[in-house]
């Protein structure tokens, strides 16, 4: 007997041996079969799901659950664009905390300002706290006088502004958040994820300074699994500077390591080690993405996290311990580091079946195409930074890179993984949304960016499910409507395929299953 039979819809499973389906059977948390494999045999409980359109469950192979969760809960300035009104919003946020306390604010960037704020005027509506907003990036935080004061000497800020690794002492001295905090942010993000179909996802970095929130950060995920809270796959991306020297034998090869060796892998179907995160450059909203030439109009191009060789024995090294590799890199001189270490890194010692990873790819040139193919490295994408930052991207990068951004059709033609993602909390964490884009290529103003780098529906589908899925180590288990894989599935109000490109953003997402079953539904 079928713990459960889906009938009535249209099921699109991303295998081309069964390519659509109207009936799935589950047992057991896995699909036992399709259409007349199932669809005679007696089942607990039998759902019509009245012509809907059912896919594979959504994987977003990039995201920051606890920073999104956290996010959701602090005081925003988001959408203020004068000065006045920004501080306004801040001596709100400071007038509901106690003298003395910290007082952290989301929302920050200058962009909408058209300039960074001061400490100075932060000063202004303090009231003797100490005052912290992160940048909507993530890679840079704006602190009022209090906090400056306490950061170590020769900590370089501008006017109050960290970015980077600046911002490392500042984060510092506000964390660690407790356990309890950060599983119920982790709690709150991914039932955000789930009600958008994702049933699976890769946080991109715990335990660092840039994105991490406690140095026992993992714990955290591990309670929340266990008060039965975790709603999705998490796959965990551990920070590089949490290896350290170890004294392996000499056989192994092994210079720097996690305590016991822990390495990508560890973990079971719900909760796992991922890639090993390393951040070469910083971001295209802060300006700190690394680009071979400056911004357009600007007379920098951005920064590295540290000099080239020291990136490079940080990949290298993560490579030789067993690693698979996450590179942050969004500017094309980043990408450059990157490349050259993972050569480097396999020629040391080959391991084809890594799978290395460049996160973001932002801007990639033309000649740098065949390398990510020659190394078999996919790259990690956020179609959603086009649609919603698009317009300012594509003005700093000028008329010639623009159509460079966050690559979809060239990636596809010269045999690269192309995998979706969203970053979240930078922006939206819609997959469909993202999707849509991918087909469309055009910003939220209806400006083309990059058009030539449009991709079909199914391509951008596969973008979130499959590809994820092989990102992921996951292509056993999930990615595809396949019996004998993970019942983990979305139910659509319309089909992506069939619907107008404009529409699909705006498809309803009814439902999701994880494990043949909607999370906080009763077992029937």
């Amino acid at each position: 007997m079928l713990c459960t039979r889906l009938t009535n819809a249209r099921f699109l499973t991303m295998d081309p041996d069964h390519p659509v389906a109207h009936d799935l059977g589950v047992w057991r948390g896995r699909i036992a079969g399709l259409d007349e494999a199932v669809t005679s045999l007696p089942a607990r409980e039998v759902v019509d799901l009245q012509g809907a359109t059912v896919l594979p469950g959504f994987i977003d192979s990039h995201v920051h659950l606890a920073w999104t969760g956290l996010k959701a809960a602090t005081p925003s300035i988001a959408g203020r664009v004068r000065a006045e009104d920004v501080l306004a919003g801040v001596a709100e946020a400071v007038a509901a905390r106690p003298p003395g306390s910290w007082v952290s604010i989301a929302g920050y960037d200058q962009r909408a300002l058209g300039r960074h704020l001061t400490a100075a005027e932060l000063d202004t509506v303090s009231a003797g706290r100490k005052v912290f907003m992160l940048h909507d990036s993530g890679h840079g935080c704006l602190v009022n006088t209090a906090v400056l004061d306490l950061l170590p000497a020769g900590v370089p800020h501008e006017d109050g502004f960290l970015a980077e690794q600046a911002m490392g002492p500042a984060r510092a001295l506000r964390l660690p958040y407790s356990q309890d905090e950060l599983a119920d942010a982790i709690a709150r993000a991914a039932r955000t994820c789930l009600s958008e179909g994702v049933t699976a996802c890769a946080e991109a970095g715990i335990g660092g300074a840039l994105f991490g929130h406690s140095p026992v950060e993992l714990g955290a995920y591990q309670l929340v699994r266990e008060q039965g809270r975790l709603p999705v796959r998490v796959q965990l991306m551990v920070a590089a500077e949490t290896l350290r020297p170890v004294a392996a034998h000499a056989a192994d090869g092994i210079p720097r390591a996690l305590d016991l060796g822990l390495r990508t892998g560890f973990g079971d179907d719900r909760l796992s080690v991922g890639a090993l995160k390393i951040y070469t450059d910083g971001g295209m909203m802060a300006r700190t993405a690394a680009l071979s030439s400056p911004y357009t109009g600007r007379d920098h191009a951005g920064q590295l996290q540290d000099d080239p060789e020291t990136l490079a024995g940080v990949i290298v090294d993560g490579h030789l311990a067993g690693w698979q590799l996450a590179v942050h890199a969004i500017g094309d001189r980043a990408a450059d580091v990157a490349l050259d270490a993972i050569e480097r890194a396999q020629k040391i010692r080959p391991r084809p079946e890594a799978r290395h990873r460049v996160e973001h790819a932002g801007l990639i040139r033309p000649d740098q195409l065949a390398r990510f193919a020659r190394l078999g490295v996919s790259a990690v994408v956020q179609p959603s930074f086009l649609r919603d930052f698009g317009d300012d991207y594509a003005s700093v990068m000028g008329e010639e890179r623009a159509p460079w951004l966050y690559r979809g059709r060239a990636f596809l033609d010269h045999g690269i993984p192309l995998v979706g993602s969203s970053d979240r909390p930078v922006t939206i964490g819609a997959p469909l949304r993202a999707i849509q884009f991918m087909v469309e290529r055009l910003s939220s103003s209806g400006r083309p960016i990059g058009p030539a780098e449009a991709v079909t529906v199914d391509e951008a589908l596969t973008a979130y499910t499959i590809a994820g899925a092989f990102a992921c180590h996951w292509e056993d288990s999930v990615g595809s409507l396949t019996p004998g894989k993970r019942a983990d599935l979305v139910v659509l109000g319309d089909d992506p395929r069939r619907a107008a490109p404009s529409r699909i953003g705006d498809i309803e997402v009814v439902a999701a299953y994880v494990d043949g079953r909607v999370p906080d539904r009763p077992t029937p």
